[in-house]
């Protein structure tokens, strides 16, 4: 009998193949409604609920009470554990059985007292394989644990992911029950959805679709259909980073229900290969999970579990100092080499916000020449043209660099994945290998069995890219072996996004720098008590301990503020752990600096930097009193003096190098360098003028200010309390103010001029209770330069002052370290902090950012009181030439006042003959008791020979380098005045001293 031929409508046929297996539609009658079949209920599920988040081996011992499937618990961020007691029916030899655990938060099955496996409704996992094919010798009855955090993947956001937790929130077991596990519909319904996608992405006919669903539809007992070979597939992936919280945090967590799911994949897909980075979270699992640890370490030998990036977080690309981020590659890759024996090779870095132009000097520098990111591909404004690329930094040093053009670090494994991965590749042609990192790598859990099994299938697919598993270290040796066409990007690489991270949570970033400052303070001073021969001990194990903190704190959601209020908390607790334990260890250096006879009660001064310092210092006398003292006063000191002029309330302040005029609401109407009769601000304009924006971001508060907000400018104008002097001459002059910025923040300042002092000083407190506002510092300057430079880690680069172009507007937000320039020929203007990263330069006018009042993710972000110092120098000729490297390092690393014998001798124990060169660091060496490592970089953007002088007992020198590997190829002569050094522009040297 005749059958007209059913129209072939595209739409019609994909929509019936999506309902097909669809998980919301039609589930009575679609493949999808048979995933599971037989079901039984749990003998038993009972609970225990706990504030706190404790080890197994003390939950286990709790009371348990009978939980009933939907019954709430919580509130956010507590613990619920679950003793689940079950019995796998007889009648179900040869199925495969899994417990079905559908519920809010995370979860961590535990078996046998030890982690096997997580389960997540958000990163779909939702249930736990007790039997790949029950038999009868196996346990029928089993008594599981189920930790469950309550909190989601991306915490606990009220509204949406990135919104305050909801502390309130309460959680809920959905379901709990054993069921049997139908393995040949699984497989089907991953054919079909890779077989779906290929047809909607690539446009393929659609009657092969046609006959597949047919086919599958008039089957109960369906098998395979489609008819092509597959096999494995892609490149290598980045685990877990999410969110630090305390020593106890839901971060460990993370990493065990990340890792325990990672490894048991690994059991069933040999080819399956997982990197991780972030030695801090490996620490942590060892401490935690041991068991876990131990198979981590046997799949590394194996090639499958595969340690990356080799520092110690995955840190901020911006704000840490030059010191600290070789301290991240040095403490990563000394883990990494201790428990795995290996040092990595790849730098890895998807999720930061923005790139150093000194990073590829420093992973040189520890032994790491190829570097992976991604996020450069959320840029605003410009599109980056590369995606393979050689990477050169501010020395000249070059890195592979690859970022993958999926444009994503979670990705599915979808053919929609795969395609774009070949399709946004701007260096086809000069590169055809790319990575494609899949699995849930935000919020952590990380890849599923079912994004294996898409996978799988289209290895060698037409339309479709080749693709197959493997190791960063295969991607990066393809890529360097057809390298030759590669282009080159020289510079930082800057991120046309989250640029209000240079200021959000200043309390962090103020952390930040005092203790960077701090830990710098005790090595040298406990390098020096060292060399003296005497009987001190290094603080080695407290000083690693420090530095650790010190390094988990700048996590890339952590020092630019991106965090939750709870992570602030810890974050600055920690920054008091390392003032309060390091403030002791400095104490106890200096004090080791001093001979018996050297000991009394008059005061000596310990100065870490390498130069003499003329500087006034707060001091007590033996009665308690306070009082100043100018330290190292040469043989002629001009003083500073001050004039009140009651006729309009303006302040002169003078000390024979600089002279400003203060008006009475704290702005400078005028700043004069004397020597050089030369007026600093600009006509008609006041310097130190506050000014107040609206901050309203698109989307991401926390991270982003919009170029818009620069339209929203409003002036600081209120006085409540007019100019008045403080300190009326002598060795300090200053003055104070306060302004009212609304009626809940206001502003209180002094400013200070000291004797011998070439720049002013802000001191300031901001009672700052604002939402969504953004408060910045102006100096429009009498200078016209078309770049403006700011310091970074080793060095310092240009940005523009215009905004020619779409690269320049992008930029209308920058950040820089302790200091920022604007210069033209023989005269400029310096700006520097003691705690501030955001700037802005716009043609004459040199803003700082302050303060921002974010409300997502940490709702009282910012609020509350604030301490900061800001300072401005005028200077002729270059900054160079005019000290202002050495100025700001002076503003931020105080001189210490020690209890020493009357007439004690000064003592200089190391210094470097050219200023272009800086003495960084001074510690004692890694695993090497009785050697030290001196680190200095040139910082002037030339080509020197400088002289490195010492007093201390060295007997050999040798290079070495950032991870303290001396070079045999390299020794360091030493000569009766000191060490001859080579130095090309910003470039770093290392040297191990043997003492």
């Amino acid at each position: 009998m005749y059958h007209q031929p059913v129209l072939k409508n595209r739409r019609t046929l994909l929509e019936r193949a999506e309902k097909f297996i669809s998980d919301i539609y039609f589930t009575d009658c679609n493949l999808r409604g048979r995933l599971y079949g037989d079901s039984c209920p749990l003998e038993s599920i009972t609970s225990f609920l706990s504030c706190k988040r404790i080890p197994f081996t003390e939950a286990a011992q709790q009371n348990f009470s009978p939980y009933k499937i939907g019954d709430t618990f919580g509130p956010t961020w507590w613990t619920c554990w679950f003793k689940v007691n079950l019995k796998i029916p007889v009648n179900w030899r040869g199925k495969e059985v899994h417990l079905l655990w559908e519920s809010d938060g995370e979860a961590m099955v535990w078996r046998d007292e030890q982690p096997v496996q997580g389960l997540t409704k958000e990163g779909e996992k939702t249930s736990y394989i007790l039997t790949d094919c029950l038999k009868d010798e196996e346990p029928h009855s089993v008594t599981l644990y189920v930790e469950l955090a309550c909190n989601g993947l991306f915490g606990a956001g009220q509204g949406s992911m990135i919104a305050a937790p909801d502390p309130n929130r309460k959680y809920s077991v959905q379901k709990a029950e054993l069921v049997v596990f139908n393995r040949d519909v699984r497989e089907l319904l991953t054919d079909f959805e890779m077989l779906i996608d290929i047809v909607k992405v690539l446009c393929y006919n659609v009657c092969k679709l046609c006959c597949c669903v047919n086919g599958g539809l008039l089957k109960t007992n369906v098998k395979r259909i489609i008819l092509w070979s597959f096999v494995a597939a892609t490149g290598g992936r980045r685990a877990a980073s999410p969110i630090f919280n305390n020593y106890d945090s839901e971060t460990i967590r993370k990493c065990g229900r990340s890792w325990v799911t990672a490894i048991h994949l690994m059991e069933k897909n040999p080819e399956f290969m997982f990197t991780c980075s972030q030695a801090q979270q490996f620490q942590w699992v060892k401490t935690w999970y041991p068991g876990l640890f131990s198979q981590i370490q046997h799949y590394v030998k194996k090639g499958q579990f595969i340690p990356v990036g080799g520092t110690w977080v995955e840190m901020d690309g911006n704000l840490p100092s030059g010191e600290s981020m070789v301290r991240q590659f040095l403490e990563g890759q000394r883990f990494f080499h201790k428990e795995f024996g290996l040092h990595c090779k790849e730098f890895w870095l998807p999720d930061t916000f923005g790139y150093s132009a000194q990073l590829p000097q420093i992973m040189q520098g520890s032994g790491i020449s190829r570097f992976l990111t991604q996020k450069l591909s959320w840029n605003l404004v410009n599109v980056f043209p590369h995606n393979t690329f050689f990477w050169e930094g501010l020395d000249g040093s070059q890195v592979l660099t690859h970022f993958p053009p999926g444009n994503s670090y979670g990705m599915e494994g979808k053919v929609e994945d795969l395609v774009n991965t070949v399709k946004n590749n701007k260096d086809k042609g000069r590169a055809n290998h790319s990575a494609a990192l899949f699995g849930f790598g935000d919020g952590g859990g990380g890849p599923t069995q079912l994004m294996l099994d898409r996978l799988q299938r289209v290895q060698d697919t037409d339309g479709l890219p080749k693709v197959w598993m493997s190791a960063p270290d295969r991607l990066f040796s393809e890529l360097q072996a057809d390298s030759a066409l590669l282009c080159t990007w020289t510079g930082e690489l800057f991120l046309e996004l989250h640029n209000g991270t240079y200021t959000t949570q200043a309390q962090i970033k103020r952390g930040n720098r005092q203790c960077e400052t701090l830990l710098h303070d005790i090595e040298v001073a406990s390098s020096l008590a060292l060399s003296r021969g005497e009987a001190f001990e290094y603080p080695v194990k407290q000083l690693q301990e420090l530095w650790r903190l010190l390094l988990l704190n700048q996590f890339h959601d952590v020092i630019p503020g991106s965090c939750i209020e709870m992570v602030v908390e810890d974050a600055l607790r920690y920054y008091e752990d390392i003032r309060r334990v390091g403030g002791g260890l400095l104490d106890d250096a200096c004090r080791a600096l001093l001979s018996k006879e050297q000991k009394g009660d008059a005061h000596a001064v310990f100065n870490s930097l390498p130069w003499e310092r003329n500087e006034v210092i707060q001091l007590q006398d033996t009665a308690g009193q306070p009082g100043l003292a100018l330290v190292s006063v040469p043989s002629v000191a001009k003083l500073a003096l001050l004039s009140f002029d009651l006729a309009d309330g303006t302040v002169l302040m003078a000390n024979g190098i600089l002279q400003t005029i203060v008006n009475k609401n704290g702005s400078l109407a005028s700043l004069h360098l004397v020597n050089a009769n030369r007026e600093a601000i600009s006509d008609g304009c006041h310097g130190n003028q506050f000014v107040m924006f609206d901050d309203v971001p698109l989307y991401w508060d926390a991270w982003d200010v919009m170029d818009y907000h620069l339209q929203t400018r409003k002036p600081v104008l209120e006085v409540v309390q007019p100019v008045q002097i403080v300190s009326s001459g002598g060795l300090r002059g200053s003055v104070s103010f306060t302004l009212r910025i609304s009626d809940k923040s206001t502003i209180t300042q002094e400013i200070v001029l000291d004797a011998m002092c070439p720049y002013i000083k802000f001191n300031t407190q901001v009672e700052w209770a604002e939402s969504h506002k953004f408060l910045k510092v102006e100096f429009p300057v009498r200078v016209r330069s078309p770049n403006a430079t700011y310091e970074i880690q080793f060095g310092h680069l240009q940005r523009p002052t215009h905004r020619n172009t779409s690269w320049d507007w992008a930029r209308f937000e920058v950040w820089g370290h302790k200091w920022a320039d604007l210069s033209e020929h023989n005269f400029g203007v310096a700006l520097l902090n003691d705690c501030k990263y955001g700037y802005s330069v716009h043609r004459n006018i040199m803003t700082l950012s302050l303060l921002r009042a974010a409300k997502a993710p940490d709702a009282n972000a910012d609020m509350g009181t604030h301490h900061f110092t800001y300072a401005i120098m005028p200077h002729t000729g270059s900054f160079q030439d005019a000290s202002v490297i050495q100025c700001a390092y002076n503003l931020n690393f105080p001189l210490r006042l020690i209890r020493s014998a009357p007439g004690t001798v000064p003592w200089s124990a190391l210094s470097v003959s050219d200023p272009a060169v800086i003495l960084e660091t001074v510690k004692q060496a890694e695993d090497r008791k009785g050697s030290l490592v001196v680190r200095l970089y040139e910082s002037h953007g030339s080509s020197v020979t400088t002289m490195l002088r010492f007093t201390l007992p060295v007997r050999e020198a040798w290079h070495c380098d950032l991870l303290e590997r001396p070079d045999p190829t390299q020794p360091a002569h030493i000569t009766p005045d000191g060490i001859i050094l080579n130095f090309s522009p910003f470039q770093i040297v290392s040297l191990l001293l043997h003492l």
